[in-house]
């Protein structure tokens, strides 16, 4: 029986040394997958490495009982078997456009969740896996913000701040997208199964281009954070080192012709030199994420146009007629001491034994007042040094 295109996408993806830029060359030779398949086994040599073409040969042979014929009757069948779990040809009409658009997109895409949520217009939000309290903080409230003006959030299910972004988004009751490094049926880090389906739960989706049971291996996150820019917009980065993946995301942005935003911070944060790097090459600095609404206004304006899905009253076109605060703001009430503490502080960290002699204050003083201000959220202990967590509206 001839192969549907999804089964014969699915059969040579598992082909070793084959994968996604294996796919594209061999459609720029041939109509179709299926093709390739249908073609005498002597002239495989021609299309395919020789490991690839000796298993594709094993196949035709006997395509019940050969090593990838069990392999692709067992995705097929998992596919099958599970509700919600969509698996998205790249001639899909719920592939997403943006996504087509990059260079050498996934041919597949496993979808579990809504696929209609990979159309929304979207802002990824990346960063460090072990970030500074303040650069959590800053990834959740901008996603929070983003996701109530009528953004989707992706990121990549991560420690740090993917984990802050998704859940800013579900906090704001919005959609998030979750972009895997591994197949959609392994949750990683496994920590964070409960958040996956929060992301379902709440219309978002869990994507990933891997083939089913594969693990995690850090190959696999270079590859995954090219759908995180392809299917945004823009791409902010939060906290990021001057070698990381966040910058790779960043990186794919430019290449894919899309935003890329950076968030500034201390000269002495290690974390925020990637970002100040971003700045540098042409990323744009922003302080609220309003600077990011009124940059991408035009893409979620043309999304909507798209769907044609009226304005709600929350969008940002509604809200637009009267200036929007900064989403890193709170109101906190401080007596002047706090204030003055808070201003010697400034915004670097600080040891207790310097700030003392900026403050005049004794040890014993200082801790208590230092202790106040921790417990309202506004500093916190890193090491020796305390630090702010945030910029904050102060009121007397």
């Amino acid at each position: 029986m001839p192969l549907s295109p999804l089964a014969a996408t699915l059969l040579l993806l598992r082909l070793p040394e084959f994968g996604v830029a294996g796919y594209w060359q061999l459609l720029s030779q041939l109509e179709c997958p299926s093709q390739l398949i249908n073609s005498p086994p002597a002239d495989l040599g021609s299309f395919l490495k020789p490991a690839a073409a000796e298993m594709l040969k094993n196949y035709l042979s006997n395509p019940d009982r050969s090593e990838p014929g069990c392999r692709l009757a067992a995705d097929l069948s998992y596919l099958e078997s599970q509700p919600g779990l969509y698996c998205l040809h790249y001639d899909d009409p719920l592939y997403p456009r943006l996504l087509r658009e990059i260079p050498r997109p996934p041919p597949l895409l496993f979808v579990r969740g809504e696929p209609a949520s990979l159309s929304l217009p979207q802002l990824a939000i990346v960063g460090s896996r072990n970030p500074s309290g303040g650069g959590a903080e800053n990834a959740e409230r901008f996603a929070h913000y983003m996701a109530e003006r009528g953004f989707a959030i992706t990121s990549g299910l991560a420690l740090g701040i993917d984990a802050a972004a998704h859940r800013g988004a579900l906090r704001a009751n919005g959609k998030t997208i979750a972009v895997m490094g591994t197949g959609i049926d392994l949750i990683y880090p496994s920590r964070h199964r409960s958040l996956a389906q929060e992301i379902i739960d709440s219309g978002g989706a869990l994507v990933s281009e891997f083939p089913l049971g594969t693990a995690s291996h850090a190959c696999n996150f270079p590859q995954r954070n090219r759908i995180i820019s392809g299917l945004s917009g823009g791409t902010l980065v939060v906290e990021a080192a001057v070698q990381s993946g966040s910058l790779i995301t960043a990186s794919y942005a430019l290449q894919h012709d899309r935003e890329v935003f950076a968030i500034p911070g201390s000269i002495h944060n290690p974390l925020a030199r990637g970002c100040h790097q971003l700045i540098r090459q042409g990323a744009t600095l922003v302080e609220t994420a309003q600077d990011i609404v009124d940059q991408l206004a035009g893409l979620l304006s043309y999304k909507r146009q798209e769907i044609k899905q009226p304005l709600s009253q929350t969008d940002f076109f509604a809200l637009n007629e009267q200036p929007q605060p900064s989403i890193t703001q709170d109101v906190i009430t401080l007596d002047d001491p706090e204030k003055q503490l808070l201003q010697a502080l400034g915004y670097d960290p600080l040891p207790v034994d310097l700030l003392a002699e900026r403050t005049g204050l004794d040890i014993g003083s200082l801790s208590a007042q230092l202790i106040g201000l921790e417990i309202k959220g506004l500093v916190q202990q890193v090491g020796a040094s305390y630090v702010r967590t945030g910029a904050v509206e102060l009121v007397s």
